[in-house]
């Protein structure tokens, strides 16, 4: 029997507790996939309860003296496909696990969630070439990571052809705009990374000066205290993706206004899809992931205040926004499942 091995990040959560963007990614793809019985997903995760798709396979790690678990990780998943052989191994995120793959299989598709050139294995230009030449297929989440991988390699971009842009996405919904509430949303770390330090400066100004809106927060930070407090402020921590989902389709607003380089930001494609206005800032991928964002080339406290500001004072503005970014929306499920299953036809 054919078959298709998907190999996780080291410790990525693959549960509904905790769910990380290439879970999400893998489990939504995979239900839709024509080679969906053909697969099987292997990773680590603490989070035991609630894994997503059945054909998940969770390797058990016992910690080694003077041995890297990463390594027991890789090892015990070449075992694996030692005993039951795979035609595709799918290796998301983790170039390095790439050569000691080779070795038992060379029908290997590598997948890039972030920047290439902070990844162990892809920081090199040779490791970048060797990766072209050992690989059947790469794919990039967007056009940002794509041209970060050729950063110094360009002409590698006519010589060589086995890559792709390939992005994340999410199930499609009806949305009814005039259900929408006043309700604007920022989902993530808490931390300056993510510019939750400017969004917080900015919605206090906004909620004081607006009584009759809301803003609700989703995510946590342990290792960074940024605290806000206000009477229209809800604070929520982490929660289920369903749910945070169900508060994107209600909200009108949604703020993703990173500092740091997203490869391309699953917030704002979800928040595209539920029709909020996406404010996005200038930052690596997220136009990609929000077409119809208005962006924010200077991120600061005053343009931030400013963007919001002018969506509820202009209601039409607002709706237009919230239309366009229904319509453009593309990056459903389905199509980047039928693109996934398209480089596969070529490989099985």
């Amino acid at each position: 029997m054919k078959k298709i091995s998907i190999l996780l990040p080291y410790k990525e959560n693959f549960s509904s507790d905790y769910a990380g963007a290439v879970s999400l990614l893998i489990s939504d793809t995979t239900k839709l996939s024509k080679y969906k019985k053909m697969v099987k997903i292997y990773g680590f995760t603490n989070f035991t309860k609630n894994l997503l798709p059945k054909n998940y396979i969770n390797i058990i790690l016992k910690k080694k003296i003077f041995q890297s678990l990463t390594n027991i990780y890789l090892k015990k998943f070449i075992i694996h496909e030692k005993l039951n052989p795979s035609n595709i191994i799918e290796i998301h995120n983790r170039p390095n696990y790439v050569s000691q793959i080779y070795s038992i299989n060379k029908n290997i598709v590598l997948y890039f969630h972030n920047d290439p050139l902070s990844q162990k294995g892809s920081i090199s230009k040779k490791e970048r070439i060797s990766l072209l030449i050992s690989t059947k297929k790469i794919i990039f989440i967007s056009n940002w990571v794509k041209n970060r991988f050729f950063f110094g390699i360009e002409k590698y971009k006519k010589k060589k052809s086995n890559y792709e842009i390939i992005p994340h996405s999410i199930n499609k919904t009806k949305i009814n705009l005039k259900k929408k509430k006043n309700f604007i949303i920022f989902v993530g770390r808490l931390n300056k990374s993510k510019g939750y330090d400017i969004f917080g400066e900015s919605i206090i100004k906004i909620l004081n000066k607006h009584k009759n809106w809301k803003a609700f927060v989703y995510g946590d930070e342990p290792r960074e205290k940024i605290d806000f407090k206000h009477k229209n402020l809800k604070v929520l921590g982490f929660k289920k993706h369903k749910e945070i989902l169900e508060k994107f389709k209600q909200s009108s607003i949604s703020v993703v206004c990173s500092r740091w380089e997203e490869p391309f930001g699953r917030t704002a494609l979800e928040a595209s899809s539920r029709g909020c206005a996406v404010i996005i800032s200038n930052r690596g991928g997220l136009n990609e992931a929000a077409s119809f964002g208005l962006k924010i080339n200077k991120l600061n406290t005053t343009n931030l205040f400013n963007k919001i500001n002018t969506l509820i004072l202009d209601s039409q503005y607002r709706l237009n926004v919230q239309k366009k970014t229904l319509v453009s929306f593309k990056y459903s499920n389905d199509y980047v499942s039928k693109k996934i299953d398209k480089y596969r036809n070529k490989l099985i």
